[in-house]
């Protein structure tokens, strides 16, 4: 064989290696989520576990980053981050662009949780037709009703009777309350609360227990009302178009991956949350008071008749109605 012609098998052999160590790398699809929660918080633990079973489960085709603290975006920049390639998954806050999501997933209602996952799966079929025409779908479920409450600088406040106290607001639905009840809703981000609270730009907090304790807000606003007033649900949603690009295979290992990390999640997660507030009653000099029954019904009666028009409004009758007889089965 002349030297030419060895030259030339050596460099397409060359080439062939190099593109299949390029389709090698390739193959590995990087998924970067988005949120709020750092990494004290117990469902960064979960964000963690379900990266690994993504990875698991795919045989390594898909990785997921997870980027905490809202480092690519903030608590309402989810859906232009994941629509603009800022990031890949993040928390969806109650956008207008997503009214019936907006109206739905964060509802007046006490609900039983022993049913959470399937809770959730429902929620998110119902809420799927309007996600997917902006572009999204709901890969993940962070159900927050177990622990989303107020807090106060002053213990013995009557929610019912705010009298004109600054409360830092989420959403809509959570100013509404706040107003109806005669205080003044504020909305602050969650990495902000703190500042806030210390400084006196708020008198009070709707917020989750376990982003309250992971940001350590106990030594600022240290008196809890425990109301359970919520269904809420924060959906993890993913850019569409990266998710249909995805194999089938691969698109059920992510989906399978969340709904066995939400499993696994939801006892750590209530039990962490527990704790939390324990040990601030315990050793930080904190408060924390449940509602009576009658004082919950009192206090939801006065604000779903409203929230119901909202609900019917945004999502129409028939989805409405479907949202309605689902937090009603699962009623607590």
């Amino acid at each position: 064989m002349k030297l030419t012609t060895k030259l030339k098998l050596l460099v397409s052999a060359a080439v062939i290696a190099v593109s299949a160590n390029s389709v090698t790398v390739n193959a590995e699809e990087l998924i970067r989520l988005s949120t709020y929660v750092n990494e004290v918080d117990i469902r960064h633990e979960g964000f963690q576990h379900f990266a690994s079973l993504i990875a698991e489960k795919t045989e390594g085709r898909v990785r997921m980053e997870i980027f905490p603290s809202a480092t690519l975006n903030g608590w309402s920049e989810g859906i232009d981050a994941v629509l603009g390639g800022v990031a890949d998954v993040s928390h969806i806050s109650y956008d207008d662009r997503l009214p019936c999501y907006r109206a739905g997933a964060f509802y007046p209602a006490s609900v039983n949780l022993e049913n959470q996952i399937e809770l959730d799966e429902e929620m998110t079929e119902i809420l799927s037709e309007e996600a997917a025409k902006a572009g999204l779908v709901n890969i993940f479920s962070s159900n927050y009703s177990y622990d989303q409450e107020w807090w106060f600088q002053k213990e013995n406040v009557n929610l019912n009777k705010l009298n004109g106290l600054q409360v830092r607001s989420i959403g809509p639905l959570v100013s509404e309350m706040i107003e109806g009840w005669g205080g003044s809703p504020v909305f602050v981000s969650p990495k902000e609360v703190f500042q806030s609270a210390e400084r006196g730009v708020v008198d009070g907090i709707n917020m989750g227990v376990a982003t309250y304790s992971s940001w350590k807000l106990w030594t600022v606003m240290p008196h809890m009302i425990n109301a359970d007033l919520f269904y809420g649900n924060v959906m993890y949603m993913m850019n569409k178009n990266k998710f249909d690009s995805l194999s089938a295979a691969d698109q059920q290992a992510i989906l399978d991956a969340s709904r066995e990390t939400q499993k696994w999640l939801k006892p750590r997660y209530e039990a962490w949350v527990n704790e939390s507030v324990g040990d601030a009653v315990m050793k930080g000099g904190g408060s924390a008071r449940s509602l009576t029954e009658e004082e919950r019904d009192m206090l939801l009666a006065s604000i779903q008749p409203f929230w119901d028009k909202e609900l019917t409004n945004t999502c129409g009758k028939e989805t409405a109605d479907k949202i309605r007889a689902l937090l009603a089965k699962h009623r607590q």
